[in-house]
């Protein structure tokens, strides 16, 4: 299971918590604060958005296959370049760095798939690029 935060593994427990909270503060039980769903579901969403990258199965084979290794601050240029597509609302974004090129599912924090550079390359599936 994941967890959304550091006290919520779902939204229905997001929910049921913020429920439980609205009564018990309609009730008299607590003092009132007023923190909305809204509030919680962002907060729980930055905190999952400021993870590390992960790579699936298949762009660490590509990895593996193409002996790419990427260097420390190589790696520290793709989270930014997924940062920075996230900020513009990229969903699913080519982010160059050096003469590699990964795809990148934003939204997940995923790498689909990685390749060095080619003349011959063709990107599809894509709705942004990031070249840093």
């Amino acid at each position: 299971m994941q967890k959304l935060g550091e006290n919520y593994s779902s939204l229905d427990v997001m929910a049921g918590q913020l429920l439980q909270h609205k009564t018990a503060t309609d009730k008299g039980k607590t003092s009132r604060t007023d923190v909305s769903f809204q509030k919680i579901l962002d907060s729980a969403g930055k905190k999952c958005n400021a993870g590390s990258l992960k790579f699936s199965k298949h762009a660490n084979e590509r990895l593996a296959n193409r002996n790419i290794n990427l260097s420390e601050t190589q790696m520290e240029r793709l989270e930014n370049g997924t940062t920075r597509a996230r900020e513009k609302g990229i969903q699913e974004s080519l982010v160059m760095v050096d003469n590699l090129a990964f795809i990148v599912n934003v939204k997940n924090n995923t790498v689909v798939t990685a390749l060095e550079d080619s003349s011959d390359s063709v990107f599809t599936n894509i709705d942004g690029a990031v070249i840093g």
